[in-house]
């Protein structure tokens, strides 16, 4: 998977209009990984923008993680009752730890406080996010030589 792509085709669906961050994120991968999933992996992405919904001030945990996670889950996580998920876990914590460390933060109201809402600045700071956890998810998932 080229993460350079996918970087660039989650950031243009945000900073084009199309998308938010999380609906971005799983969009681009579910295009990357040649459309798998189908469009109600996207809609189920949709109430995770600005921390969960959180308009105006931000709600917690950001979008862009949320989607990465949403993207880990489709390709770890269980499917039916009883099935093993461990692995799925694992790689949800390395997301999230690899995001604090490099955010400092994993709180959508903490990343955009010194931001007015909707500003450039503000767009500008998600729209990278977006981009940065779509290459990390990519550089991850082709680290996993289970997916090769």
């Amino acid at each position: 998977m080229d993460a350079r792509a996918v970087r660039e085709q989650a950031e243009h669906l945000y900073r084009s209009g199309q998308f938010l961050c999380s609906e971005a994120i799983v969009y681009a991968f579910n295009e990357a990984m040649g459309s798998p999933m189908s469009t109600d992996a996207v809609r189920l992405s949709s109430g995770f923008p600005v921390g969960m919904g959180g308009i105006g001030s931000g709600g917690c945990t950001c979008g862009a993680l949320s989607g990465g996670v949403m993207v880990l889950g489709w390709v770890y996580g269980r499917a039916n009752p009883g099935d093993e998920a461990p692995l799925v876990l694992e790689k949800a914590k390395e997301l999230h730890d690899w995001f604090l460390a490099d955010k400092g933060s994993t709180c959508c109201r903490s990343l955009i406080r010194q931001f007015e809402f909707g500003s450039p600045e503000h767009m500008e700071q998600c729209i990278r996010f977006t981009g940065d956890v779509a290459e990390q998810l990519a550089q991850m998932l082709d680290e996993d030589s289970a997916l090769a």
